[in-house]
Order: structure tokens, then C-alpha cells, then sequence
């Protein structure tokens, strides 16, 4: 089994585990290496639920906050082993998971067993399966099994987030806009009602929508409304009878499922609209006070998330949450995946400062 050592350097810890594969299904090897890491230390209780791991202390100290991570990427592109590069005299870790999300969790884990006396008491979390099916989540599957543990009164999720501050998160629909027509063959295509062709008016009204930017507690979180997969046809030689152009829209967290069905539904009013998948997102939070002190200590200017993230699981169980984490969310998921050492070390040096007041 691959071992890991916590009293290394936050960028160490980050190559470390970053080394130690872990595509989603396959987060086992690094989910024992992190058990086995933790555990041992009398300030933290250790709990295992599948491949998710989870470390609190219980100082009784009045508040409590939530530090979580994923530990699982997606699909390895000739992005691994590590490697340090430099790029305009800048050094960078580079490989699969230094962005998304394993540099933030290297951070977490070096503090989870430094920080013995915090002045509040802290839940680490560190899940799998968070690259795939919501259903899948760990950090889901770890709040229906353990709802006990998502007592908190902030939380912080360390997605990329370039070393600042994202506040909440927007919201996630997808849909799926269904046209019908009547098959006949290509040669004699006037018998037929092409659906494809039908699904022209669909396509058009997504190029003419614009993008609402709404402001929420201060943030402005801009929206989105896209094709993002259009199936359809039968054969080379017939005219197709149906067509669907799935649509995701991203919506500021000022509006729940409804409001954001609804405008889907407005936009194709005419067409036959299926809501297949949808997540509510996140508030800010910022107006909370161990938010406003964190904000306070890591000396952040708030910005808002525009992609959906676990900070909503917390926003929905009432604990605000933010985003905070090294790495640039545009390299995530990229095969030229890389983090800048600075600012794992940053990300560091303000989550400590904050936890230790100093």
C-alpha cells in the first residue's frame, strides 16, 4: 500500500497523492493511504464510510466547521507521473489532479494533523466519486449515512479557486427539447417531415438568448443557457421522424428548481421540453460570522462560482459554504493540468492563519 507523509511539505503531499492514481471507482489505494495517514493521532476520531474519510476533533469548542475535498479525478491522459515545470519563471506542479482537486486536499490533510488545539472544533472531509454521477457522490452517500457528521457552522470546500474566494455556487439543469417528424426516404423527401430540420427554431433561440448576470449578497453570478448535445437520424438514405437537442442551463442561486424550469420552459414554449437533471445552487453565505472572519484572515475579495459544486450539498443542509482552494478551475480536467507551488503554499499559510488566529 502507498503511504503518505503528513509532517512533508504541502506541495510534497501534493505530488504524493497526486501520484497515487485514483480515477473515479478506483480512489481505494489512496483512500487507505489517507486512513492509514490520519489515523493515530488522539486529537482526531477517524471514520470510514466506502472510499470517503472523514477526521474531526472533539475539543468542545462552541462552533464547528466542515473542511472537505474530493480525493478522485477524471481519466488519466499521459498527465502522470508529476512533474515540476516553469513557465515564465513561475514553477508549477503539473499533472492529472493538481488542480481538481488534489492539491487543496494536500493542504487539508497537513493541517488536519498539525492543528491539534484550533479554536474550533473541525470535520475533515475527504470523499470520492465527486467526477461522476451525482448519485455516486460520497460526500452524498457519506450525508445519508452519516447525517451526524454535517453538523457545522461553516464549511469550506477546496475546490481550484486560484487561492481566492468563491462564494456558493450557481445552479445546474439540463433538458432535453424533443422534435418529431415522419419518416420517409431521402429521395423522396417530401413525403416525409424531417426532424431535424424542425429542430432549427431550437437552435436559433439559444443563439438569441443572452445571458442574465444577477447579483446575489453582493456577487454577481452570471448565467448560461446551451446546446450541448443534439442526437437525431435513422439512417443515410431516410428522413428522420425525431430529434432532441439537450440543453444545460446554469442559473444563479437566487432561483430554485421551479424558477429555473420555468424559464427553460419559456424560452421553448412550443416545443416539447423534458427536465431530465437538475441541482438547485449554493448562496453566498458571507454574511455568516465564521465566513466573514474567514474572508477577514485569508485577506479574499469574495467572487462568485459560476460552476456547480458541493458547497450546494452544504447550502442545503443550512451550513453557508464557500470555495477555497490553489489552482486555476480552467486548467481543471485539462491535459496540461498544473498548479503553481506558490499558491499551494498560500492556500496554506491562509488556512492556517485563520484556524490558528495567527
Amino acid at each position: 500500500m502507498p503511504t503518505l507523509d503528513l509532517t512533508a511539505s504541502s506541495v510534497a503531499i501534493t505530488r504524493a497523492i497526486c501520484d497515487i492514481p485514483s480515477v473515479s471507482d478506483d480512489e481505494t489505494p489512496l483512500a487507505d493511504a489517507i486512513e492509514a495517514a490520519v489515523s493515530g493521532y488522539s486529537h482526531l476520531e477517524v471514520i470510514r464510510d466506502g472510499d470517503t474519510i472523514v477526521a474531526r476533533t472533539s475539543l468542545g469548542r462552541s462552533r464547528r466547521v466542515v473542511i472537505a475535498g474530493h480525493i478522485d479525478t477524471v481519466p488519466i491522459n499521459d498527465n502522470l507521473p508529476t512533474r515540476d515545470v516553469e513557465i515564465d519563471g513561475e514553477a508549477f506542479l503539473w499533472g492529472r489532479g493538481t488542480v481538481d482537486m488534489k492539491a487543496g486536499v494536500a493542504v487539508q490533510l497537513k493541517l488536519a494533523v498539525e492543528l491539534t488545539e484550533p479554536p474550533v472544533d473541525i470535520t475533515w472531509m475527504w470523499y470520492d466519486h465527486e467526477e461522476v454521477d451525482s448519485a455516486l457522490n460520497g460526500l452524498g452517500r457519506l450525508a445519508r449515512n452519516h447525517p451526524d457528521l454535517f453538523v457545522g457552522d461553516f464549511a469550506i470546500l477546496g475546490e481550484p479557486s486560484n487561492g481566492e474566494v468563491e462564494g456558493g455556487c450557481n445552479g445546474t439543469l439540463r433538458a432535453l427539447v424533443r422534435t418529431t417528424g415522419v419518416r420517409a426516404h431521402s429521395a423522396r423527401s417530401w413525403i416525409g417531415e424531417n426532424a431535424i430540420h424542425k429542430a432549427a427554431p431550437v437552435l436559433a433561440r439559444l443563439a438569441e438568448y443572452r445571458a442574465r448576470e444577477i447579483e446575489v449578497e453582493g456577487l454577481v453570478y452570471r448565467e448560461g443557457l446551451n446546446a450541448v448535445r443534439i442526437t437525431g437520424g435513422v439512417a443515410g438514405n431516410v428522413i428522420p421522424d425525431a430529434c432532441e437537442v439537450e440543453v444545460n442551463y446554469r442559473f444563479a442561486p437566487s432561483r430554485d428548481a421551479a424558477a429555473a424550469e420555468r424559464v427553460v420552459r419559456d424560452v421553448f414554449t412550443g416545443f416539447d421540453v423534458e427536465i431530465v437533471d437538475v441541482a438547485v445552487g449554493a448562496r453566498p453565505g458571507l454574511d455568516a460570522a465564521l465566513a466573514r472572519e474567514f474572508v477577514a484572515a485569508v485577506g479574499a475579495t469574495p467572487q462568485p462560482k459560476y460552476g456547480w459544486t458541493d458547497v450546494a450539498r452544504f447550502s442545503a443542509l443550512g451550513i453557508p459554504a464557500v470555495n477555497y482552494g490553489p489552482g486555476d478551475p480552467h486548467l481543471a480536467h485539462h491535459d496540461q493540468e498544473r498548479v503553481p507551488l506558490a499558491q499551494i503554499e498560500s492556500v496554506e499559510r491562509g488556512l492556517r492563519s485563520w484556524l490558528t488566529g495567527s
